[in-house]
């Protein structure tokens, strides 16, 4: 699952995926629209339940600081493979 939140000027992404291992993955990116200022983390949570809670944790923060949704695809839908790729570009940086 990927979940994208946008202001005017910020963005955050998150994706819950699984690893090759079968470990869940909660990756968290996050910057300002059309520049490299940003970051990207990556936790290990202990179940995808877990991730699932973080998820709702973001979606709370996010709202609360004036973020609106503006994505929220499976990784196998054409818009996430695009988020996906997205997050990848930032991986390399």
């Amino acid at each position: 699952m990927i979940v994208r939140w946008e202001t005017d000027h910020d963005y955050v992404l998150v994706h819950i995926h699984q690893d090759m291992f079968g470990d869940w993955i909660f990756s968290r990116a996050w910057g300002q629209i059309g520049t490299q200022f940003g970051g990207l983390k990556h936790q290990l949570a202990d179940t995808l339940e877990q991730a699932q809670m973080w998820m709702e944790d973001e979606a709370t923060i996010q709202a609360s600081r004036g973020f609106r949704k503006v994505l929220e695809a499976a990784d196998h839908t054409p818009e996430g493979q695009e988020a996906m790729r997205q997050l990848s570009l930032l991986d390399a940086l």
